[in-house]
């Protein structure tokens, strides 16, 4: 769960005010040496200089060890178990697992700073999804459930309902509100650029685990995850997908899993009728991203104008006539320039 554990140790340094995301710095030389033990980055050669919000948005293990370390095994600790994780959910299903934690008498230096970016524990999707849940509704961690009611199949009447219930507090409105800020910075400026969709705010974090067998970690063999928050400024989903040991990609989560989050979001968009909104943060660009174009008002104007005016993207022409009546999408709408626009001629 390398990755998305990342989110609850930022969540704990932010809340204890050991750093500030903004203004604090780390650089990263791309390794650094824990009692003899060389703790790598993803990128050998380090991200150099950067704020701890780079520092999260880059997955930069190195920068994670930093605020175990100021942190501290105690504190660290106490909010994994605020957060849930080492103990069942009890969501209404069976088998659930506790997951594995250091027990903390066991935690040295090393533990520490592993444990700072998820490696050497062991947690469910269902320990991440609640926790992650807390981390951005405002720090109230609720009781998950899979059912929210049971209903009589005949009258429809509700024989038994799951009510919301409120477990603990973890962290403030105030460390919330940075964590989904930093949540969306991720998607827009980080690792997690490919869950991007724009007019939309997506908050997000890459997960890489390294897979254990009889007590070693296996080679080549990952669970590759992605946690997805939408909308990042007020939350209405939270998904989280992993693939279990992918075959032929690179073994990176901005690339494996977060593409197929992002059609998956774009699936919960519609389902929840969410709309879109400005104010967003912007998304810094790369030479692989879609361009978009905002659609103008094609409405009166003939083929001829409308082509040039929107030239590259295609135009699908339906009716006779020489102006334009009726268009799809709308005028303001951004597509992408492999899109079609579709016209109704009269």
């Amino acid at each position: 769960m390398v990755g998305i554990f990342k989110i609850i140790t930022t969540s704990a340094a932010v809340e204890e005010k050991v750093v500030d995301l903004f203004k604090d710095t780390f650089i990263d030389t791309g390794s650094v040496r824990i009692n003899g033990t060389r703790i790598g980055c993803w990128k050998p050669s380090g991200h150099g200089l950067q704020t701890f919000l780079q520092v999260l948005e880059n997955s930069c293990n190195p920068g994670f060890v930093k605020l175990g370390m100021l942190l501290g095994k105690e504190k660290l600790f106490s909010y994994i178990d605020l957060f849930g994780f080492g103990k069942k959910t009890g969501i209404d299903l069976n088998g659930e697992s506790e997951g594995i934690i250091f027990s903390l008498d066991k935690v040295n230096e090393l533990e520490l700073a592993t444990t700072a970016f998820g490696q050497g524990v062991s947690v469910t999707p269902i320990q991440q999804v609640t926790a992650v849940s807390a981390v951005v509704n405002g720090g109230n961690l609720f009781q998950p459930y899979i059912v929210k009611s049971i209903q009589e199949p005949e009258t429809n009447s509700i024989i038994k309902a799951y009510d919301k219930k409120f477990v603990r507090k973890t962290i403030s409105k105030e460390t919330s509100d940075i964590m989904r800020y930093a949540l969306e910075s991720v998607v827009a400026r980080g690792g997690g650029k490919y869950a991007y969709i724009d007019g939309y705010r997506v908050g997000g974090k890459t997960g890489t685990a390294q897979k254990v067998e009889n007590g070693k970690y296996l080679v080549n063999n990952y669970i590759m995850s992605f946690m997805a928050v939408l909308p990042a400024n007020d939350p209405k989903a939270v998904l989280y997908l992993a693939i279990d040991n992918p075959k032929n990609t690179a073994l990176l989560s901005s690339y494996t899993t977060a593409p197929i989050a992002k059609r998956i979001l774009i699936d919960i968009i519609d389902a929840l009728n969410i709309e879109r909104q400005d104010g967003g943060i912007e998304k810094i660009k790369s030479w692989d991203d879609q361009v978009y174009i905002e659609v103008p008002n094609l409405i009166g104007k003939t083929i001829k104008e409308a082509t040039r005016e929107i030239y590259p993207v295609e135009i699908d022409v339906s009716g006779n006539g020489n102006n334009i009546i009726e268009q799809s999408p709308d005028p303001g709408t951004k597509i992408d320039i492999n899109s079609k626009i579709r016209v109704l001629l009269g």
